[in-house]
């Protein structure tokens, strides 16, 4: 396997969570192993890992159920097509999928948007899903405009996806450092949640918050008007991060062609 897997045991839960190597910017899937069903969040961004996730889910023993789609960057739901399930996300989060038209793998294979585009609409609020209480909440701002949380609260887990990055560098492309931040203290003030899924790197805990925080202070004061400049600082300051390749996202979005 090229990805990493870890298990978290939350009895009559297991999280699998899946993170892609570093050249898929350690994006995460979440596979939520219910008594009797598997369902996915965040669907990968190459075909190939992709790929990988589903023979892992199918070798569970258990039917997938539902891919969920936190938010609108691809490199969560390039790989949608790929769960052969029904593929769920906030109205917000669709339309923004389709908006996008068709995508491309790496590899050069076309996605075509109506592949990928969600069909079931996710309304905030308490879901049970095989009995358990699936709590989804929306959010404005910060990493994406738009993002889907999902709280298990029986089990004390908080699938943040990408409003937490872990040991990762992060993507700033959205703009919104002070929306990002604000996320980050509303996700920190509940303290009971023991187990943080991010959407980049591995599980973490409630000190991931702390880690945020440190990162995104020193963005804001690293960022000026040099994309070249910011990458090179920000990877001085934290050298063992992974996803180097984010920050050169990021700086198309934010400098635009100085970093072409």
């Amino acid at each position: 396997m090229n990805g990493t897997v870890t298990v978290i045991d939350k009895g009559p839960v297991r999280i699998h969570s899946y993170m892609a190597p570093d050249d898929s910017l350690n994006v995460t899937t979440q596979l939520i192993e219910t008594p009797g069903r598997v369902v996915a969040v965040d669907g990968q961004y190459v075909l190939g890992y992709a790929d990988e996730v589903v023979a892992y889910a199918k070798g569970l023993g258990k039917p997938l159920d539902r891919l969920i789609i936190t938010h609108a960057h691809p490199d969560h739901f390039h790989g949608a097509a790929r769960f052969g399930v029904p593929v769920h996300a906030l109205a917000v989060v669709r339309d923004q999928i389709a908006a996008q038209g068709d995508g491309q793998d790496p590899s050069g294979v076309v996605i075509p948007a109506a592949d990928i585009t969600p069909t079931v609409e996710i309304a905030p609020g308490t879901q049970v899903i095989d009995g358990i209480p699936f709590v989804f909440e929306a959010v404005s701002g910060g990493e994406a405009a738009d993002e889907l949380v999902i709280r298990l609260p029986e089990q004390d887990v908080l699938l943040a996806q990408d409003l937490v990055y872990h040991d990762t560098h992060l993507f700033l492309g959205n703009n919104d450092l002070v929306g990002w931040r604000d996320a980050v203290e509303s996700l920190a003030a509940d303290a009971s949640y023991d187990t943080v899924l991010a959407g980049h790197g591995l599980p973490a805990g409630p000190e991931v918050y702390a880690e945020l925080r440190r990162y995104l202070a020193d963005a804001g004061d690293l960022l000026g008007d040099d994309g070249e400049a910011y990458k090179k600082a920000i990877l001085e300051r934290y050298p063992s991060y992974g996803g180097p390749f984010l920050i050169d996202i990021g700086n198309q979005y934010l400098f635009g062609a100085q970093n072409d």
